[in-house]
């Protein structure tokens, strides 16, 4: 749709919406804001900073590099929310620097001298003992040295090309006898431990993996005099540009893709405040990166390194210890009977709850143990990310080879792991499963299991849909509800999805789902005018959304619009909230919270008043433009009114008083409150919920 056709937001952009880098950023802060938590446990504080340092690579990697593109092709438009490319370069540069300076003295004043205290010791090669120099000088000769390939730079060798992401020694060497000085390059190995511990006895002490590198330099260049060395990193573009219409094998040109995407051009260049000027001028020069671009803190450079340090088995400085539980309704199954299994699935719906409830014990059994039954005789799955050890590929190939018909609708542009599922795909060609990869120009985002068995005399569909990937290892970090069922009606729409995505069916008409890019949008902008309606008729109207995203514009007119009329609303966004709450005579009927902690938020609900007949569906989807109009997104309306009790007790939950939260201000910014009216701390809400099922258990 065209900007007028939003004349709230037209009128005002600035005023109106917050602007999605922006609003990405502040997402980020508030990951920092819970590594700056003194209540945070230790370790996981060293999490929240490597998760953060994670987020913003991806931040540079994707979003700067598209608006750098931007840039360069001349681009003076505003955005919807008023930014000039110019404008918005300037104001995410702004915003980084703050956010690097907080890192800065997040980790060097306050982590790193309380992981001293802690006897944990992330040293620097200074502080070394002589026999832990030796210790860790052993270490490098035997483990290092052999990975090491440096790069020399002169007329025979021209300048390396540097791996995105990569963690760097820039090196300058003089020839003793000549005197003449020349520069290389030597990288970091990322598939050795981050930080080496420096003697033969756990005792937790490390020294980075690129001081020992650094502390032994000489090695790599025998007969020459080490002037420099210094460490460096580069981010490089990571987009991808896939012509899909244009592609004969989208296979095959995602796998080229992929080899383009490792020589995007540079982004951001990260360099200690201290490196040699000269030296930093070559490596601007070759990398050909500008000074805006280049981020100066203190070392260690690339804090997701820091993932090392969390992992360390010290229960006493994590999270206290959290053991899952088998779904309520599939206690009492033999977890090795198909039948067991299935027979309580047609007796009521299961709904499960991740990680609370175990991913492994209900959708993965469901799979594992459709392609050990002999009755089951097909299996269809959408995979859009799953572990690198997948039990689910491993059963869709089982089934195929027991002669099931098995399809995967495999999602190949899955961001960060189209590499892995183009593996995926052809492993499962390979075992004789049929491999598609959905519609041309939109990714297939939902997440849905189809189960065809024979009982009796008939056919019986049992289908799984979930608000998360297919993917056990994030399961058990990520916040996701799902259910298994046997109903005639969602069964027969989950076939025509799958028909739609494997053939031609761009008709198809659904009952108990809403599909994206046909009935989605509209079902629920229906639903939000349905509200409208019933405010003013005077019959009850609320609207309350769990998402990760909200930015589509279309929605936040028409959200303005409810609250205009009166229609409380209340969001629950754990990333980008480029709506803006609380501000009189256009959102105050609007309140927006987020929730970050220990467990990903990651489910998507949507709650209607409905005039008293509450309505609830979960699904795949945020109210993004990716979502609603180049995804195949699908979103399930929840029928048992048990289910819908354990939804509203979520939603509640999220939305209470006495759960900490960061709360959105008029103006855009984000507060985060811990406290209560007493000044006593909150628990976090993940604790909470914890204890609910430990409780009803």
């Amino acid at each position: 749709m065209a900007p007028q056709d939003f004349p709230v937001l037209a009128a005002n952009p600035r005023g109106t919406l917050v602007d999605r880098e922006l609003s990405w950023l502040d997402f980020d802060q508030r990951v920092l804001e819970l590594a700056e938590d003194p209540q945070t446990p230790l370790l996981e504080r060293c999490r929240f900073l490597s998760i953060f340092s994670s987020n913003l690579d991806d931040f540079y990697m994707i979003r700067v590099a598209t608006l750098k593109r931007k840039l360069e092709s001349g681009v003076t438009k505003p955005n919807t929310a008023g930014y000039t490319p110019t404008q918005l370069m300037t104001a995410i540069s702004d915003k980084t620097e703050e956010l690097m300076r907080r890192v800065t003295k997040c980790y060097h004043e306050d982590i790193f001298p309380k992981l001293i205290e802690s006897d944990i010791n992330l040293l620097n090669w200074e502080q070394l003992s002589e026999e832990e120099k030796a210790v860790a000088s052993a270490n490098f000769q035997k483990k290092i040295f052999p990975v090491l390939t440096p790069l020399a730079v002169d007329p025979s060798h021209p300048f390396p090309y540097i791996s995105g992401l990569s963690l760097n020694l820039a090196v300058v060497v003089k020839n003793p006898e000549s005197g003449a000085r020349f520069f290389a390059r030597v990288k970091v190995p990322s598939n050795l431990p981050r930080f080496v511990q420096t003697t033969n006895i756990d005792d937790r002490r490390f020294v980075p993996l690129e001081q020992v590198i650094t502390a032994n330099i000489s090695e790599l260049f025998p007969g020459m005099e080490i002037v420099d060395c210094y460490t460096f990193r580069l981010t490089r573009n990571a987009d991808l540009e896939l012509e899909e219409e244009e592609s004969e094998d989208l296979l095959a040109s995602m796998e080229q893709e992929l080899l383009r995407r490792k020589f995007g051009p540079p982004v951001r260049l990260e360099v200690s405040p201290d490196i040699n000027p000269e030296l930093l001028e070559t490596l601007k020069d070759e990398l050909a990166i500008k000074e805006e671009d280049i981020s100066r803190y203190p070392e260690p450079l690339d804090l997701t390194g820091l993932n090392m340090i969390a992992d360390l088995d010290l229960p006493a400085l994590k999270f206290p210890a959290f053991r899952n539980q088998v779904a309520w309704d599939l206690r009492e199954v033999d977890p090795d009977s198909s039948e067991e299994f299935f027979d309580s699935i047609r007796r009521r719906e299961v709904l499960v709850h991740h990680p609370y409830e175990s991913f492994n014990s209900s959708v993965v059994k469901f799979l594992e143990l459709a392609a050990r039954d002999p009755n089951v005789l097909a299996i269809k799955q959408t995979l859009y990310r799953t572990s690198g050890d997948s039990p689910i590929v491993e059963a869709l190939i089982e089934a195929a080879e027991s002669g099931k018909q098995v399809l995967a609708v495999i999602e190949i542009r899955a961001r960060f792991d189209e590499q892995a599922n183009v593996r995926w795909a052809r492993k499962l060609e390979d075992a004789g499963v049929h491999v598609v990869y959905g519609l041309v120009g939109l990714k297939t985002h939902a997440k849905l299991s189809l189960v065809v068995r024979q009982e009796g005399s008939g056919i019986r569909r049992y289908v799984h849909m979930g608000t998360g990937n297919y993917n056990p290892k994030t399961a058990r970090l990520y916040e996701d509800f799902g259910i298994l069922s046997s109903d005639p009606v969602l069964g027969e729409d989950v076939n025509k999805l799958f028909n739609q995505l494997s053939g031609f069916a761009p008709q198809t008409s659904f009952d108990r789902l809403l599909v994206a890019p046909r009935t989605l949008r509209s079902g629920l902008l229906e639903r939000i005018q349905r509200e409208i309606d019933n405010q003013k008729a005077g019959k009850p109207a609320f609207i309350r959304f769990k998402l990760n995203s909200i930015l589509d514009e279309e929605f936040i007119e028409k959200l303005y619009e409810a609250s205009s009329a009166g229609v409380k609303i209340d969001l629950v966004i754990r990333g980008i909230c480029a709506i803006r709450a609380g501000v009189p005579g256009l959102s105050e009927n609007i309140s927006a919270r987020s929730i970050l902690g220990r467990f990903l938020e990651h489910s998507r609900i949507f709650h209607f008043a409905n005039g008293g007949e509450e309505e609830f569906w979960i699904g795949s989807a945020d109210l993004m433009h990716r979502n609603l109009d180049r995804r195949v997104e699908s979103m399930v309306r929840i029928t048992q009114v048990d289910h819908k009790r354990m939804l509203q007790r979520a939603l509640d939950g999220y939305l209470s008083p006495i759960t900490p939260s960061w709360h959105m201000q008029s103006d855009g910014n984000w507060k985060r409150v811990v406290n209560n009216a007493d000044g006593q701390r909150l628990e976090d809400f993940h604790s909470q919920v914890i204890r609910w099922y430990r409780d009803r258990g």
